[in-house]
């Protein structure tokens, strides 16, 4: 299948050159132009896809070739860019920043070159004049199979300083598609993992996109970015279908209600893992533990992904309710699964504070260190999602410690350290964070253990 989908990449030589301030501000200009726009971040990032979400109103997803394989991405992007006029796809880090010890693999000129999409480069130039045309040179030159086809200024202090600068960028041939001015009304703020998620901030954080929407139309040509995006060859190949990857783990005259945490503690995840469950079969609904008391009606299935539960401690910890009903739901042998922020929720204590004493051996506290990578792992056990033996690709991405750091039956193995994660009865948690379009057969397995599972109008479920 040919497809044209006009697309660019914004990239910068670095973390912290303003990269999410501009692709979240263009999504949103674009956007108040009455644009469709689907966003994209490169890499395993939860916290950047939800501010993007903000500003398009279109899921905001992820492109990660170590987390689903090289062959996925283009299909993953044509899924999610469908019916969009323009697709904007944030960068992870620098331009050529990549997995540890894989070259460039994973980065974000790996995913832009997967693609064939242009390059848009966010320079930092708050503290140089004509030599960020040197930086451009370099980063146009370094790899010629990267199309670089714009560059954007970011923290420009006076016209003398856009004019001096925009002078030497354009000698090389290169058009400056914007320049930022310094502003320090429009900046997202940030805790131990990154900037704070856009769920916790609600009406903050959509006041926020809205002032980058507001700064980047009045700062950019957005004509002459949609011109760029226009400029992408079409691409052939056919669009990633949740349902094309599973089979029904369920009749469908059961469809198995599965509920998954959300709100402000519990906001990571991604897209592609709830349409696979329903793709599977199931009936995904949401349920927030800082909120609810109980688990929605008929639940037969739980799985909680990840967050800042540590920074919700108490307030988890106050709700008795919902996490006695988790506790009956799972003794009771409803299928449960966890990943990072949901590990710390299922164990007795985190920072002291009672949790759900599912995992009951399990205690949490915060670290001086953040943990934070691309992880090979092997389950080591049977688990509701996995078979001993199959081989994974996730991610790490956390300041807390568990004592154990697995249970006497753990989930995986990492290929650099020691077993990881805890796997009881029809629960499995563990740090790992993955990408089930990597693994469409976890969806799949989770449905047929929901089907299977008898707690739909019991203590743990609710009533339907």
């Amino acid at each position: 299948m040919v497809i044209r989908a006009p697309r660019i990449v914004v990239a910068a030589p670095a973390s912290g050159c303003g990269k999410t301030t501009v692709a979240t501000g263009l999504m949103a200009a674009l956007a108040a132009r009455g644009t469709a726009v689907s966003p994209h971040k490169v890499g395993p990032d939860y916290i950047d896809p939800g501010y993007h979400a903000l500003a398009t109103g279109r899921p905001g997803r992820n492109l990660d070739p170590w987390l689903t394989s090289e062959e996925l991405v283009v299909p993953l992007f044509l899924h999610g860019a469908a019916g969009a006029e323009v697709s904007v796809v944030e960068g992870v880090m620098g331009l050529y920043d990549g997995a540890a010890e894989q070259g460039g693999f994973a980065s974000t000129a790996h995913v832009a070159g997967l693609l064939d999409a242009p390059v848009v480069l966010v320079v930092d130039a708050a503290a140089a004049g004509r030599s960020v045309a040197a930086t451009v040179h370099g980063f146009r030159t370094y790899d010629e199979g990267v199309r670089l086809g714009g560059v954007i200024l970011n923290r420009i202090g006076s016209d003398g300083h856009e004019r001096m600068c925009r002078d030497a960028v354009e000698e090389l041939g290169v058009p400056v598609l914007g320049a930022l001015r310094r502003r320090e009304d429009v900046a997202t703020p940030s805790r131990h993992l990154g900037l704070v998620p856009a769920a916790e901030r609600s009406a903050e954080a959509v006041e926020t996109v809205r002032r980058l929407g507001d700064l980047v139309a009045s700062s950019c040509d957005l004509d002459a970015v949609l011109a760029l995006a226009r400029s992408a060859p079409a691409l052939r190949a056919e669009p990633w279908e949740p349902g094309g990857q599973v089979s029904a783990g369920a009749p469908a005259s059961a469809r198995p209600r599965i509920a998954v945490a959300g709100g402000p503690a519990f906001t990571f995840g991604y897209a592609e893992n709830e349409e696979l469950l329903e793709a599977a079969g199931a009936e995904v609904v949401r349920f927030d533990p800082l909120r609810d008391e109980r688990l929605p009606g008929g639940t037969r299935g739980v799985v909680i992904g990840g967050g800042f539960p540590e920074m919700y401690a108490s307030e988890l910890s106050e709700n008795e309710p919902l996490r006695r009903a988790l506790a009956a739901f799972s003794a009771g042998g409803g299928p449960v699964y966890a990943e990072c922020a949901g590990l710390l929720y299922l164990g007795r204590e985190l920072d002291g504070r009672p949790m759900c004493g599912v995992l009951d051996e399990v205690t949490a506290t915060m670290a001086p260190r953040l943990t934070l990578g691309y992880r090979s792992a092997v389950a080591v056990s049977d688990s509701v999602v996995a078979r001993t033996g199959e081989r994974v690709r996730g991610h790490e991405f956390h300041r807390t410690v568990t004592d154990p750091r697995h249970g006497k039956t753990a989930a995986w193995q990492w290929t650099t350290a020691g077993p990881d994660g805890f796997v009881q009865g029809d629960c499995v948690a563990s740090y790992l964070h993955l990408h089930w379009a990597g693994e469409p057969l976890f969806a799949e397995r989770l449905v047929r253990a929901a089907s299977r599972s008898g707690t739909g109008r019991g203590e743990g479920g609710g009533d339907a």
